[in-house]
């Protein structure tokens, strides 16, 4: 069993992938360590564009219609990765969840129906109920945030999330006029 299973962890899902960055960003800004974070989100939505995934050195690449968004995702956490489940989709996601994914994937002919995605919530202590709502979250295009540690880190992380809106800093630079 590894570290991120030794700990606990919290689920926020956000409707759509500019509330999932501010809150990662938020979360960078105060000091959370970004290897304690996983994010997991479609990695593209239907469009009439190419959309694709790609790697360029130790970097994914990616372009279409949110494609910025994962580039600048996965420039801000660890271990980025790529999946395709069925009945879900292409899948992008980044951070610790990506090793509790692959273990579950692995061992898939253990799980007895249950997909990899599932099991790979039930790794982290979540109850089945709980984990396929989750999935269902997925499936309908939101974004699931996972804070990894303590129950004081997470204490914190929540504090942070669920404090007042905050305008980031980077945010006042993309506005055009």
């Amino acid at each position: 069993m590894n570290e991120v299973n030794q700990s606990i962890s919290s689920v926020h899902v956000y409707e759509n992938h500019m509330d999932a960055e501010n809150a990662i960003r938020s979360l960078g800004h105060a000091g959370i360590d970004m290897r304690h974070l996983s994010l997991i989100g479609k990695g593209y939505h239907s469009e009439e564009h190419p959309i694709g995934f790609y790697t360029k050195g130790d970097k994914i690449r990616s372009w279409g219609k949110i494609g910025a968004f994962w580039g600048a995702i996965w420039g801000l956490l660890f271990a980025p990765a790529i999946f395709m489940f069925p009945g879900i989709g292409v899948l992008a996601m980044a951070g610790p969840i990506v090793t509790i994914v692959v273990n579950s994937i692995e061992g898939a002919l253990l799980l007895g129906g249950v997909s990899a995605l599932t099991a790979a919530m039930m790794d982290l202590g979540m109850g089945s109920d709980e984990a396929i709502r989750y999935q269902t979250a997925i499936k309908a295009d939101q974004f699931l945030l996972i804070i990894h540690g303590t129950q004081d880190e997470i204490q914190i992380a929540t504090n942070i999330l669920t404090g007042p809106i905050k305008q980031l800093p980077y945010e006042a630079v993309m506005v055009k006029s």
